[in-house]
Order: structure tokens, then C-alpha cells, then sequence
């Protein structure tokens, strides 16, 4: 048969609940085959398009029957479960008739709707049912009496590579063995159980037990639902009899495949972690992604000789002859239709697009029975040789080592033996009846409780039903509960409870129900220091329980109390269904973290996803540590863009998630990203699973142990210093706070800005700007100075230092200064000059509202606990922290905001002030000026008091904004000489002829002639300046007035300040009393200015007066006269 592709399907899904709160854009468009997908964050940008054999848009266009059944609407092109099975699922059925072997597998993100297409909900079947099931129907519409119809059903689940056979309550430890068929190449799982069935009914059945299975393991392992896959393998064969009498068998394998969640772990935290290439968490989806690359530049030809990397994987392993060999092979991949999962779903469409292009050679696999049966016994014995003659096979074996060699020896015999017991097993089933074996297996079927019976109970009884983050494992398990008590523990508990579970943080005897006549109670048993949480409280004494109450057993036990005797007793503000996500939120709310989502940016959508994802796997693996004693506690952390390293708080960027671990015993704690704890919780699930299986794991070397970590520098806080001061050229010193990642002061940083040349030398005074715009496409240079630093907690005392990030010369530099040990005091007096070749209006913007976040880190060291904290285990260990951290709440210690508005405000109130002092020097000048008119004005004979130049001369001053020229002042000695060239000062010049004396300063290297700018000289007001600025700075030093601005309890995380929240914050800061004191004394200023107001009114009234004589002033000069008294007021 010639060459045929992969057959690829890509279906998107609904809109589930979550995104219909958070309003979600859609960014699938189907048309025809083709698959457009839109980025949100570009709008304008062109879709990504795919063509693939089938589209099917299965998002919205639904009516729902009277019998459960979703259907297209009235003119849609809705896509029903029933038009996928005959596009995808009737063609395996066919191929399978024919002979061919036929793979189906889905592929797509945890939650994207892979299951509902594979298996389906509720009446709602999914591909694999409706096949079985239309199987069975065309074998029961069969009437040729020479053909017979056998089928087998097998059922297995791969989780850390590990392979468990979900029919089987017996698995091995480290799960079953994947070994290679020495004479087709193929891998098989040893020992796996294949029941014979012979109807849907059977196969349904087995579908159930093998789900029940996957839950409760699930659960007991906490092993996560979504990062295993599972295959359902079908054995179809029809036995023709010929004329002459012998049988020729027609076989076919139906591999059905739902991948894990294709979900790309976060490798942002993960980067660097030394234990992170021992990670299973996504390593047979990745072997599984270079197969199928592999296989695609063979069908394509770009590449003559390609390994394909099928032993990389169990997955691979076991899909060798899907991809790429004997089947006719079928792909669906499942789309999610949010905006904020664009990137995965993109992922997909492109994997996809890559399979498309695999090429199968399928053949039909009919043989004779007894050519079938003779092979079998030919293979058995060229094994047992190949077994007696040992060493005749490791000739090759040239260049190994003997240990080597003994080990690959070894390796084959196992192998050659296995396949010797596969083979004898294959040879006892053909002597065996197919009728014996079908009976056999439907005996033990029909012993299954698959619950049906249990639903007329549910309506008389209470019970517990399971919730699990995998909506089909959920409502799995029903507990009822009896009249009288039910107790709760592990089954190694004498007597054995009644509900026996088992996992992380179950006790023997772990909890007792009771009911009497339909009124629930539970307790904890006294003494066992079980965990129990009811609507994601602890469990405390005795407490009634109502009907939908949430009961977590330990940390991975979720159920819901069903109580039909008592219906009312639910709140009514529950949901019709709990589900897991609910049940988790409620946790989460407990915990203190929001989970509304009205209002939240994409961003932070995103935050509260992983935020509640995280907790159940901070519980967890708090629970692990606990029950091997690591002496380690887990915490979720939530960072705020103000409180991150290098974060700019003036983008909406969101909260980082990161988990903190602490050492107990000596206090030194590391900040793990999501990333990076997902990776390690991962590993920690490795090492829980190697204690249950009876290893011993607590002389692992420290190495290996994914709870230990080499100690790194810990961040103490962050400090956040804004750049407004630099729109202005000012100079800016101010002592920050140092804020950790929950908002509490954990000391101060003094720090120095200031405006400089290239090689750091400080500009004078005189560059002051009033407007920033000045400075735009010029060189500019400032200069950060990280002085001294005072924390407060003793244990950062073996070393302190900064680190910061910045653009310097057009590239982020890392900056970071020296270490100052055996201090908490440290003087750093470290410099940095930071230059930007060409300053553009972005990075006046950046001046203008940036930061630039200084984090101030601690060396942390392997000092040796108190002996008597070594005398207690983890719980104990973990209950003295928690005590401890509700005495420093309650004795209300002192924590800020994250320094994102309090300190932006601060640090912007202090520059203003400078600019107002500023603003204040150039009034006093301009007042001085007018003052001097006045005089001289004042001083004239009547007769030669014009109004006219007066005039003029007042109003050039009130509208000028003064210009600045620098001129020399000649110093004189003792005996009145001239010492020098002069001192070079800069002045304000307020008057008619400013532009003229401009020019000449230009023409003069800047500066003008001091004789004709000598009146516009006053050195009182230099004096004033300096007695003024010392008090801006006995201001800023003092220490008291820092709490004016407010200090003020962490909110609870996520949750956004409001208008009122800024309105009050506002009216706090417009009240300090340092803004509030410069803008008095302006205001008295102003005042001073009243006589020349006044004069300048009256000769306006004058000048109106005059008009009625035919001299009516120009509406220029009216402007002016208005301009002016605006100006002086």
C-alpha cells in the first residue's frame, strides 16, 4: 500500500465558565479546513492561518435535546459529537474491519476539551464509546457462520514514565515493564491484563473500573490528572475458516490516546535549577514533539539520515508503529478559545501542522492460525538457545567494559526471557477456547461495582462523592454514610475504618462521621493530628455539616456531603455543582488571596490562575515534607511589580508568583519561581513514591534531594527610586524604605541622584531646566550613588549589598556594588554613572513617572540550629513558626505599602518641592525687579513720571519668564584691587531688552558683560537661598516626618485600590506640611507684589480713560495688561 499521512483534526471548545466571567475574546476563526488564530496583544496584525484535514467548530451554534444531546442549531456549522465520530471514529472502525492497525490519539492543553472529543460527558458520548459500541453493533449484524469476532480490551496510564495497568489492582512497584519484540521491533508492555469482551456493555464497564482506578490513584499518589496520558488498546481479530477448513486471522490494534495536558511548563524560574534535566514533568510530550519532527523531515526528504527517537519515552515507545509504521493513524487536536490561553493554543496548531506531514505505511495483518502458531514455536526455540548459548550474542561487544558487557548480558536475558513468556502465553490462549476465556472474563466483569445500583440510594442516603481537578474523575468514588458512625483512615489502622484512604497526611485513624437520622457531624480523632478541613477551615472539635459542605481529608481528598434527608440545609449562595475549582478558590479565599475576577487585567487573570493552581501544590508538598521530616515549610509569595527586581511600577504589570522555601532549623530562606517549584514539586512527588515503595530515602545524597538547596543571597527588600528630579537636571538625596515582598519596612537606603558630565563630574546648580523639552536630543549624564544602608533584622548581618538594573549607553546593564559583612550598618558610597547618548521623549517619560528598583540582598550561610529546635520534627517545627507569626501580627508590626504609590508620591512630593523652591528663587527675583521700576519710578520729579515706558517696563517684567545668563563677578582683595578672572554666576534677567542681551551672551561663549546686568544682581536673595535650602534638607533628614505620608496595613493581595482609596491618599499629601509651607511663603510673595499690581491697575484704568480722547489701547496691549495681573496674582 502506498504511503499515507497523518490524518490531522483540530477542534475548538466553548467558552467555559471561568472565561465567561472574565469576559474572554475569542481568537479561533474556522473556515472550510482552514484555522485562523488572532493575536490579542496585536490587533492589527494578520491571523496565523493552518490548513488541516478537518476543522471543526464545535464553540457555539448548539441547542441542547430533551435527552441531554447537543445538536447544531438552525444554520450553523456547529460541530456535534456524532459528526466527529463519523469524519474520525467510523474511519477506524473501517480500517480496522480491512485489517489495518488504527491510532487515534488528542493532543492539546489541560482543559482545551480533549477528553469530551476522546471520551466524551454524559449522553454526550465521545469517539471512543460511539466506535465501541458501533463496533458490536456491525459484529451482531454479522450472519456468516465462517467468521467469528474476537475482541480484547486493555486499559493502562503512563505517569513519570511509569506504566500502570488500570484493570489491574496489582501493579508493581516502579509500574509495569515496556520491553522490545526482538524479531518485529515493537514494544509491548509485559504482563499487561487484556480482557476478552463481548459487548459494548463489558467494555463500558472495564471503562469505569479503569477510571475508578486512575482517581484513586490519582489522589493517593498525588499524582496531577493531567500530566498523564491514557491508552485504551483495542484488539479487534476475525477469524475466517476457509473451505478446506483453516483459519486465517485478520487482525487489527486500536490504540485510543488522550495525551497529558500539552501545557508548557514555566522554564522562567526553572532555568538554572540543578535538578531540573531530572525532571520528568513534560519529557515524553517533548520526546513525542521530536518524533514526530524526526518523521517529518524524513516524509519531506530535507534530511537523508534521521535517527527517530522512539526509546526516548515510554509514550514513543509504545506509539513506534503509529507514528511512522504499520496503522493508519489519526490526530485531533483540542483548542481553547480564550484570549488568554493564545499562546498555548498556538503551540498546538503549529505542533499539529507538524504531523500532518508524517507518512504511515499501513498493511493489512492476515495470516494463517496455524502458520501463526508454527512461527510461535520456531521463535520459542531459537530463544531457548540463544538463552543456553549466553555470551555467543556480545560478540559485538568490542570496546565495553566487562561490567559492561555483564550488564548488557544481563539486560538480554531478561528480555529473551520475557519474550519466551510472551510467547508460551500467546500459545496457551490459542489452546484455550475463545468462549472459555469470554466467559471467564464476563465473570469477573459482572463482580464490578460500577455505582449503577448506588443511584437509587443517593436519593434515601448521605454519602461523600470525590471531586478532582480532571472533570472526568470527578464524582468517581461515593461513600455512603450509614446510621451511626463512619470512621475515616488508612487501612493499616486496626479496626479498619470504614472509608479507607490513603495518601499524604491521612492518619490511621484520621476522622469519625456521624449520622443520626440525617444529621451529619464529624470530628477529628483525638490525638492523631489528622487534617481536616471543612469549606477550607481547619476542622476544630465537634461541627455539624450541612448538605454541599466541602470536606478535604489530608491535602489531596476532596468530597462533597450529599445529604438528600436534608436539602435546605445548603447556602443558598452555593452553586447548582461544586467543583474542584470552586472548592479550591475557597481554600484560597481562606488563605487570604482574592479570587474575584470583576475588574482584574489579563495579567492578573493569569496571577489568579496560578496563584490557585499553586496552593494545592504548596499544601502537598508541605504535607510531604512533614511526613520525611525535612525540616523545610512551603509558602505561596506574591510579588508586586514594584516589589520585583528591575519590575517598572508604571506598566500594569502583574503580581509575580513564586513559592517561598524556609529551612526551619536556621531560618535561611530561597524564592522560587513558578517555574522552578513546579519542576521541584514534581520530583518531590518521585521521592514521596519512592518512600511508599518501601525505599529508603533519608541518606539520599543532598545532591539529589530536590528539598535541599545551596544557599544563595537572600533579598531582603527593594527600594524605589524615581527619576522626576532628572527632568529637571536637579539633584536629589533621599533615604528610601526598604520593603519586603509583603509590604513591611525591613530598614532604610540612602541614596544620591544627580545630574552629571560623562566622566561623573556633577553639573552646578545653574543647568536647572523649567522645562524638560530643553534637554530633549542632547547628551545627558547622571550619576546614582547607593550610600549607606540601615536594616533591622540581626540574621542579615553577615553580609549586605545592592543590585539594580539600568539602560546605560542604550543596553540594560546589571549593576551591583561591593559586599559589606559583620554590619547592619553598611556604607556602601558606590557610584554609577549611567549615560544616554541622545535624550528622547521616551526617556523623559521614563524621568518623568519611571523608577529605578534597587534590591537590597543579605548572605545567607549554613549556621548550626539551636540543639533544642534539632529535638522536634517538621509539624512541631512548623507549628512553633506559625504560632510565632500570629504573636507579630497581632503586636501590629509596622508594614507599608510595596512602595509603588506611597513611595512614587513621596519621592514626587520631593522633587516638587525643589521645583517650587525654584520656581519660589525666580519670583523673589522677578518681585526684586519690580520693585526696582518702582523705585525708580518713584524716585523720578513729577514731571517726569510717564505712564508709558513705566508701562512697558512693568509689563515686559510681568510677562517674562525671566531669562538666564551667566556673567563674571571680579572679587576684590584687602586693598580693593581686582583678584583674578571672577567668579562665574548665572542670573535671572527680567526686562525689555532680554533678547538683545541673549544675543550677546551667545556671541560671548555664553556669557554677557556684568555692568549690564548688574541691577538684576542680588546677593540677599543668594543668602536667603542658602538658609532655605537648609531647612529643605533638616526636613528631609528628620526622621518623624516620615510617617505623614501614612503608614498603612499590606491590603489583601490582588486586590486594586479604588478612586476614594487615591482621593484620601491625596488629600494626605497635599497636606504635608513641607509643600504646604513653600506654597504659603509664594503666596506671601505674591502679596509682597500688590503695590506694583496696583500701580499697573491704576494706569490701566488711566490708560481706559485716556481711550474716550481717541487713544483706545490695541487688543495687544489689553492681552498684555490681563496677562500681567494674572501673572503677579
Amino acid at each position: 500500500m502506498p504511503d499515507e499521512s497523518v490524518k490531522v483534526a483540530v477542534r475548538v471548545r466553548p467558552f467555559n465558565q471561568r472565561e465567561k466571567d472574565r469576559s474572554a475574546k475569542l481568537i479561533i476563526k474556522m473556515q472550510g479546513q482552514m484555522t485562523s488564530i488572532s493575536n490579542p496583544e496585536a490587533p492589527n496584525e494578520e491571523p496565523k492561518s493552518f490548513s488541516f484535514d478537518y476543522s471543526y467548530w464545535s464553540h457555539d451554534g448548539f441547542k441542547e435535546r430533551s435527552d441531554g444531546i447537543l445538536e447544531p442549531a438552525g444554520g450553523s456549522n456547529y460541530s456535534s459529537q456524532r459528526r466527529v465520530f463519523e469524519d474520525l471514529g467510523q474511519g477506524v472502525l473501517d480500517n480496522a474491519f480491512e485489517g489495518y492497525n488504527c491510532s487515534l490519539f488528542a493532543y492539546g492543553q489541560t482543559g482545551s476539551g480533549k477528553s469530551y472529543s476522546m471520551v466524551g460527558y454524559g449522553q454526550n458520548k465521545g469517539i471512543v464509546p460511539i466506535t465501541c459500541d458501533e463496533m458490536f453493533k456491525s459484529i451482531d449484524k454479522n450472519t456468516d457462520s465462517n467468521k467469528r469476532f474476537e475482541v480484547t480490551f486493555s486499559m493502562l496510564e503512563i505517569y513519570n514514565e511509569q506504566v500502570r495497568d488500570l484493570l489491574s489492582k496489582d501493579n508493581p512497584k516502579g509500574g509495569l515493564n515496556v520491553r522490545q519484540n526482538p524479531k518485529l521491533g515493537l514494544f509491548y508492555v509485559e504482563n499487561l491484563k487484556r480482557v476478552p469482551v463481548g459487548s459494548y456493555a463489558e467494555i463500558e464497564k472495564r471503562t469505569e473500573q479503569g477510571t475508578a482506578s486512575r482517581t484513586v490513584a490519582s489522589t493517593n499518589m498525588n499524582a496531577t490528572s493531567s500530566r498523564a496520558h491514557t491508552v485504551v488498546t483495542i484488539t479487534f481479530d476475525q477469524i475466517i475458516k476457509s473451505e478446506s477448513g483453516s483459519e486465517t486471522k485478520k487482525s487489527s490494534v486500536m490504540n485510543l490516546v488522550d495525551l497529558a495536558g500539552s501545557e508548557r511548563a514555566d522554564s522562567t524560574g526553572a532555568t538554572g535549577d540543578r535538578l531540573k534535566e531530572g525532571a520528568n514533568i513534560n519529557k515524553s510530550l517533548s520526546a513525542l514533539g521530536n518524533v514526530i519532527s524526526a518523521l517529518a523531515d524524513l516524509s519531506m526528504g530535507t534530511k537523508k539520515k534521521i535517527m527517530v527517537p522512539y526509546r526516548d519515552s515510554i509514550l514513543t515507545k509504545l506509539l513506534q508503529n503509529a507514528l511512522g509504521g504499520n496503522s493508519k493513524t489519526i490526530m485531533i487536536a483540542a483548542l481553547s478559545p480564550a484570549d488568554i490561553n493564545y499562546d498555548e493554543t498556538l503551540s498546538t496548531l503549529r505542533y499539529a501542522d507538524r504531523a500532518k506531514k508524517i507518512k504511515n505505511k499501513a498493511v493489512v495483518n492476515e495470516n494463517p492460525l496455524d502458520k501463526l502458531i508454527r512461527e510461535l514455536k520456531e521463535e520459542n526455540e531459537r530463544l531457548k538457545k540463544a538463552m543456553e548459548g549466553g555470551g555467543v550474542m556480545m560478540q559485538e561487544g568490542a570496546g565495553l567494559t566487562p561490567e559492561e558487557l555483564e550488564k548488557m548480558r544481563k539486560q538480554m536475558e531478561e528480555d529473551i526471557r520475557a519474550q519466551l513468556m510472551a510467547n508460551q502465553a500467546m500459545l496457551a490462549d490459542n489452546e484455550e477456547s475463545w468462549n472459555e476465556k469470554l466467559a471467564e472474563a464476563r465473570t469477573e466483569t459482572d463482580k464490578i461495582d460500577t455505582g449503577g445500583a448506588d443511584d437509587k440510594r443517593k436519593n434515601k442516603e448521605p454519602y461523600l462523592i470525590n471531586l478532582n481537578e480532571d472533570p472526568m474523575l470527578s464524582g468517581v468514588i461515593c461513600h455512603f454514610l450509614n446510621n451511626g458512625e463512619t470512621s475515616v483512615g488508612r487501612k493499616d489502622a486496626s479496626p479498619v475504618p470504614n472509608i479507607c484512604l490513603s495518601g499524604l497526611s491521612i492518619q490511621k485513624q484520621h476522622a469519625v462521621i456521624f449520622n443520626k437520622k440525617g444529621v451529619i457531624e464529624i470530628e477529628s480523632v483525638s490525638g492523631s493530628g489528622s487534617k481536616t478541613k471543612i469549606n477550607g477551615l481547619p476542622l476544630t472539635g465537634r461541627k455539624a455539616l450541612c448538605h454541599k459542605d466541602r470536606i478535604l481529608f489530608g491535602s489531596n481528598h476532596m468530597y462533597v456531603l450529599m445529604n438528600p434527608l436534608k436539602p435546605d440545609t445548603a447556602d443558598n449562595s452555593l452553586p447548582k455543582e461544586i467543583t474542584w475549582e470552586y472548592a479550591q478558590k475557597e481554600i484560597a479565599q481562606v488563605k487570604g488571596f482574592a479570587t474575584g475576577s470583576a475588574g482584574l487585567s489579563k495579567e492578573q487573570q493569569i496571577v489568579q490562575e496560578q496563584v490557585l493552581e499553586i496552593l494545592p501544590m504548596v499544601s502537598e508538598v508541605n504535607a510531604v515534607s512533614e511526613e520525611l521530616n525535612k525540616q523545610k515549610s512551603f509558602e505561596v509569595v506574591l510579588i508586586s511589580a514594584a516589589a520585583q527586581e528591575g519590575g517598572d511600577v508604571t506598566q500594569s504589570q502583574a503580581s509575580k508568583v513564586t513559592v517561598k522555601m524556609k529551612n526551619l532549623l536556621n531560618g535561611n530562606t530561597w524564592l522560587w519561581e513558578r517555574g522552578k517549584f513546579i519542576t521541584r514539586r514534581y520530583l518531590i512527588q518521585e521521592l514521596y513514591q519512592k518512600f511508599l515503595d518501601g525505599e529508603d530515602v533519608s541518606n539520599i545524597p543532598k545532591e539529589q534531594d530536590p528539598f535541599w538547596e545551596p544557599t544563595e543571597d537572600v533579598l531582603i527588600g527593594t527600594s524605589n527610586l524615581f527619576l522626576q528630579s532628572l527632568s529637571y537636571c536637579l539633584d536629589f538625596m533621599d533615604t528610601l524604605n526598604i520593603s519586603d515582598y509583603k509590604g513591611q519596612e525591613e530598614g532604610q537606603l540612602k541614596v544620591k541622584l544627580e545630574p552629571c558630565d560623562n566622566k561623573g563630574k556633577p553639573i552646578d546648580e545653574e543647568a536647572f531646566v523649567d522645562d524638560p523639552h530643553e534637554l530633549l536630543n542632547k547628551p545627558y549624564h547622571f550619576k546614582l550613588t547607593v550610600e549607606t544602608a540601615n536594616i533591622h533584622k540581626s540574621r542579615f548581618s553577615k553580609g549586605i549589598l545592592v543590585k539594580y538594573s539600568v539602560k546605560n549607553n542604550g543596553k540594560m546593564e546589571e549593576v551591583k556594588t561591593p559586599t559589606v559583612k559583620n554590619t547592619l550598618t553598611p556604607t556602601f558610597n558606590h557610584s554609577k554613572v549611567i549615560s544616554i547618548p541622545k535624550l528622547k521623549q521616551e526617556n523623559l517619560d521614563f524621568f518623568e513617572s519611571g523608577c529605578i528598583t534597587l534590591s537590597v540582598y543579605g548572605i545567607q550561610e549554613d549556621t548550626m540550629p539551636d540543639p533544642k529546635l534539632l529535638k522536634l520534627n517538621t509539624r512541631e517545627l512548623r507549628q512553633m513558626e506559625t504560632m510565632e507569626n500570629t504573636t507579630a501580627n497581632a503586636s501590629g508590626r509596622r508594614a507599608t505599602m510595596f512602595g509603588n504609590e506611597i513611595a512614587s508620591d513621596t519621592s514626587h512630593l520631593k522633587t516638587e518641592v525643589v521645583l517650587l523652591q525654584r520656581k519660589y528663587e525666580r519670583l523673589q527675583q522677578k518681585e526684586r525687579r519690580m520693585q526696582q521700576i518702582c523705585e525708580e519710578w518713584s524716585k523720578k520729579p513729577d514731571g517726569e513720571k510717564q505712564f508709558e515706558p513705566f508701562y512697558r517696563a512693568v509689563s515686559a517684567v510681568a510677562n517674562s519668564t525671566g531669562t538666564r545668563l551667566k556673567t563674571r563677578v571680579q572679587m576684590l582683595n584687602q586693598d580693593g584691587k581686582h583678584v583674578g578672572d571672577g567668579d562665574t554666576i548665572s542670573l535671572f534677567v527680567f526686562d525689555e531688552n532680554e533678547h538683545e542681551l541673549a544675543q550677546e551672551a551667545s556671541q560671548n561663549n555664553g556669557v554677557v558683560d556684568y555692568h549690564k546686568v548688574a541691577k538684576h544682581h542680588y546677593p540677599d536673595l543668594q543668602t536667603s537661598k542658602a538658609k532655605t535650602d537648609s531647612v529643605i534638607q533638616e526636613k528631609d533628614d528628620s526622621q518623624g516626618d516620615q510617617d505623614s505620608f501614612g503608614s498603612v496595613d499590606l491590603a489583601p493581595y490582588m486586590n486594586t485600590a479604588n478612586s476614594q482609596d487615591s482621593a484620601d491618599r491625596s488629600k494626605k499629601f497635599s497636606q504635608n506640611g513641607k509643600r504646604t509651607a513653600f506654597l504659603s511663603d509664594i503666596n506671601t510673595k505674591r502679596e509682597a507684589i500688590k503695590p506694583v499690581r496696583n500701580a499697573v491697575s491704576e494706569y490701566s484704568a488711566n490708560k481706559t480713560s485716556t481711550a474716550t480722547n481717541g487713544k483706545r489701547p490695541s487688543s495687544a496691549e489689553n492681552n498684555k495688561t490681563e496677562s500681567s495681573a494674572c501673572v503677579i496674582q
